[in-house]
């Protein structure tokens, strides 16, 4: 869970990089059954990462006041 702006910008550098590697992987792979083996993992991870910058970035910084 994503409690500040300082986790944003480490989470979205992870999602980046997690990108570059799929990217990588699409390059270099030539076999397609081992690309989504080896992606697959990548890709969810990423997915997770998404859902949290969206759940962080949908609530104003004034409603967070007070919770921990």
């Amino acid at each position: 869970m994503i409690t500040n702006d300082q986790e944003l910008e480490a989470t979205l550098d992870r999602i980046r990089h997690f990108q570059a590697q799929v990217a990588y992987l699409r390059k270099m792979e030539t076999n397609p059954a081992n690309y989504h083996l080896a992606a697959s993992g990548f890709l969810a991870e990423i997915d997770r990462m998404q859902l949290e910058v969206r759940e962080y970035l949908a609530v104003h910084p004034a409603e967070n006041m007070g919770r921990v």
